[in-house]
């Protein structure tokens, strides 16, 4: 996956997918780690997490839970790691 910001392009290879809990502390904790799935471990490469809402699937087996902002329970994240950064073309 490609990602442009200040003026670079970011690629990503996407590593993992992980599934995340709005009804579990331990979830939510690993989906926002630095390291993600590895709460206080420290980085040694960039990465991103991509996160979306997995409301077809809750449904899909009768999980019709939301928080109070209408967030469905659960979410399915990727997880890339950094392998390219350069300049975006001009354009």
């Amino acid at each position: 996956m490609h990602v442009l910001a200040a003026g670079a392009r970011y690629t990503y290879e996407v590593r993992t997918t992980r599934r995340t809990s709005f009804r579990s502390a331990r979830s939510l904790r690993e989906q926002r780690a630095a390291v993600p799935g590895r709460p206080g471990a420290v980085p040694t490469r960039a990465m991103i997490t991509l996160s979306t809402c997995a409301t077809p699937e809750d449904h899909a087996v009768g999980n019709y839970w939301s928080d109070e902002f209408d967030n469905p329970e659960h979410r399915i994240d990727k997880i890339g790691v950094l392998v390219a950064a350069r300049s975006a073309p001009r354009g």
